[in-house]
């Protein structure tokens, strides 16, 4: 963590955001204190303004600066409880809505997420022979990490990220060799992968039947998590569904944007 020197933290932030495009004033101060604090320790600088030179001298720095900012773990199925109730609640009424279904996964680091959609979409489109609806589905993940973007469009996973799988789709939807698993080819191509940053850029897909966004906006500062509510609200359809992370939940003005489906599982759906 650093500790004192705000005016030289302040400083190293507006150098980071003016440099990189990484807005930090939307994040919450001790979470980026505490993880640019690492990169000072493993690049040797004894303090923000020493850690600004470092930026300035090593080209690579800045990389391995917002890999490190970034949120980027996370699992197949993680809290597999809200997975089952998008299974149960969630996955049948998309496919009954209108020609397309339209899906974003927003700040989707390595893919999980939105694979794990995708292989409940196509479990569903197979269980009720409507396999053709999955010609009309776009799933779309979004991150600012270009490393987990590739991640992502590769597909390839260790044993760690398959933990809170269930058995079945495991067997069914992921192929093993020499200790790593791949998503199969059927369910892989339901999913495609853009660069954006959820402060900065407008949404990937207007109209989303399914905005999912987990475990990410506990990050941001509150007015940053008022301004992304109401742009989830704009992005979504009528009627579409927002999916957030076990430790979230919606706040202020944020309440009255959308009603519950499965308050516990963070489940909620655009209101009227």
């Amino acid at each position: 963590m650093i500790h004192g020197d705000d005016a030289g933290f302040r400083a190293l932030m507006e150098k980071i955001t003016r440099d990189s495009g990484f807005r930090c004033a939307s994040y919450k101060d001790k979470c980026l204190r505490r993880r640019i604090a690492v990169r000072m320790r493993a690049s040797g600088a004894g303090s923000a303004n020493e850690y600004a030179g470092v930026l300035d001298t090593d080209p690579k720095e800045y990389d391995r600066l917002l890999r490190s900012l970034t949120v980027n773990v996370t699992k197949f199925f993680r809290n597999w409880d809200a997975y089952a109730s998008l299974e149960s609640k969630v996955v049948p009424s998309l496919f009954e809505m209108g020609d397309e279904i339209r899906a974003w996964s927003a700040g989707c680091a390595s893919g999980e997420e939105a694979y794990s959609l995708a292989i409940l979409m196509h479990k569903h489109a197979v269980e009720t022979k409507r396999g053709q609806r999955l010609e009309q589905l776009t799933i779309v993940g979004t991150d600012i990490d270009d490393d987990s973007l590739g991640a992502a469009e590769r597909a390839i996973y260790g044993e760690s990220a398959l933990t809170e799988t269930p058995t079945e789709l495991r067997s069914r939807y992921f192929e093993e060799m020499a200790g790593l698993h791949s998503v199969i080819p059927a369910a892989k191509k339901l999913v495609q992968f853009e660069r954006g940053d959820l402060l900065s850029d407008r949404p990937p897909l207007e109209r989303v039947h399914l905005l999912m966004c987990r475990n990410v906006i506990i990050y941001f500062e509150r007015e940053a998590q008022d301004a992304l509510f109401a742009s989830f609200h704009r992005a979504l359809a009528p009627g579409g569904y927002l999916m957030l992370g076990k430790v979230e939940t919606l706040l202020g003005e944020a309440r009255s944007l959308f009603s519950p489906v499965n308050a516990r599982e963070r489940i909620f759906r655009k209101a009227p």
